[in-house]
């Protein structure tokens, strides 16, 4: 079991490291509503107007945070690919039971996005529950 764990963790940083020059070469910005409060990382954030953003792709940290800038809260993320161009721009959630967690990223047009780290909070959730996702359309941009 431990063997099977450490393969999946070479192979998840193996792919990581392929992708992370074609995202470090720009930076990403993408505003949601959320309609209902939800996780990013331990945060719990309420229902509103948001912005992720990635401020330095070398340290893989999304910036959450609400249009009036009263909640905020960096998370970690991988890199993650398509093998076509993303068709929109949207956020998915991982919804267990009531409690929604930021999952994906996604810019239209792009064929990387952002993948959120479970969170200890998301690890415990899933452990009741199976996950329902859940997507939301987005204004999303790259440089």
């Amino acid at each position: 079991m431990n063997a099977v764990k450490k393969l999946i963790g070479l192979m998840g940083l193996l792919s990581v490291l392929c992708a992370i020059p074609a995202m470090a070469q720009t930076s990403m910005r993408v505003t949601f509503d959320a309609p209902s409060a939800f996780y990013a990382g331990d945060a719990k954030m309420p229902p509103g107007s948001y912005t992720a953003s990635v401020p330095n792709a070398e340290d893989n940290l999304l910036l959450i945070e609400d249009a009036d800038g009263t909640h905020s809260v960096f998370v970690e993320y991988l890199v993650t690919a398509s093998n076509t161009p993303h068709t929109e721009s949207d956020v998915t959630f991982n919804k267990y039971g009531k409690d929604e967690f930021l999952s994906q990223v996604w810019v239209e047009g792009e064929d990387s996005g952002i993948q959120i780290l479970s969170s200890k909070t998301e690890q415990n959730a899933a452990k009741a529950a199976a996950a329902e996702r859940d997507s939301l359309s987005a204004v999303g941009e790259t440089e």
